[in-house]
């Protein structure tokens, strides 16, 4: 069965000032354990903010790393899922439901990809 990868992009700058509150993780807890049982959920996590991370390029010839946060980044990736569904379809279902476990004031994207078999 196929894996897919959600990725949770935010805008550092324009999060709810509780984030996520009580109410909130305790919808998402309630979603994460019906995903487990069903055998979808494989990972999740959210990440640190990227004043806590770094930047690294590679040019052909040499790695320079910067440090964050990262202000000129509009959208940054702050949490994942690694979940192992029937399809595409299936896999944007479950991730639709989780962001609308976060209710109102919060706006961000979801991007959902197949995990390519290795």
């Amino acid at each position: 069965m196929p894996r897919y990868m959600s990725l949770i992009r935010i805008d550092e700058n324009n999060m709810p000032a509780e984030h996520p509150g009580p109410e909130v993780m305790e919808r998402m807890e309630k979603l994460l354990d019906e995903m487990t049982k069903a055998g979808v959920m494989l990972d999740t996590a959210g990440l640190t903010p990227t004043a806590q991370g770094a930047r690294m390029h590679w040019n052909g010839e040499k790695v320079s790393v910067t440090d964050g946060p990262f202000t000129e980044t509009k959208e940054v990736v702050g949490g994942y899922a690694i979940m192992q569904c029937k399809d595409l379809a299936e896999a944007q279902e479950w991730a639709s439901r989780f962001l609308r476990v976060h209710g109102e004031g919060w706006e961000f994207t979801c991007e959902v990809r197949e995990i390519v078999a290795g």
